[in-house]
């Protein structure tokens, strides 16, 4: 016999709440806030960013959680995403560095995809060119009771 599951509900099942997202907005030499954690502590089970405006100016560029408590930790070593042009449509994912589609940031987890508990505080982007913008995605499950990530 055949189960049909609900394709959202077998999404949420595997994983979490989401996707939350957030636009950067044109990139500029400056650390943004993405996306806020209240609450206690979150799994983050996948995060990725499109690319919606190409990125033609050399950018280095990385991720970092910004907790109210403690110190700021990079989620991803700082990789140029302008110098070789990153087009719109590009996906950014993490893993082993390549020059070709998708864009991947180097996560600390060397080659494994961005799987991170996170605590209170601020997801970050870190940009320092000045070109091109990102539309940033997470899917996440809370750890604690009453925690939440929202877009900032």
């Amino acid at each position: 016999m055949t189960v049909v599951q609900n394709p959202s509900a077998y999404t949420k099942n595997l994983l979490g709440n989401g996707p939350v997202s957030k636009a950067t907005g044109t990139l500029a030499a400056t650390t943004v806030p993405l996306f806020t954690i209240a609450g206690g502590e979150v799994l983050i089970n996948a995060m990725w960013g499109v690319v919606t405006t190409s990125i033609t100016v050399a950018n280095s560029y990385k991720l970092q959680l910004n907790p109210t408590t403690g110190d700021t930790q990079d989620l991803c070593a700082a990789t140029d995403v302008g110098t070789t042009d990153t087009t719109a449509g590009t996906l950014l994912t993490f893993g082993a560095q390549t020059s070709t589609a998708p864009r991947k940031l180097m996560s600390i987890g060397y080659g494994e995809p961005l799987r991170s508990v996170v605590t209170i505080g601020q997801i970050e982007h870190v940009s320092a060119g000045t070109d091109g913008a990102i539309t940033w995605y997470v899917w996440w499950v809370p750890l604690s009771n009453g925690a939440t990530l929202v877009a900032a």
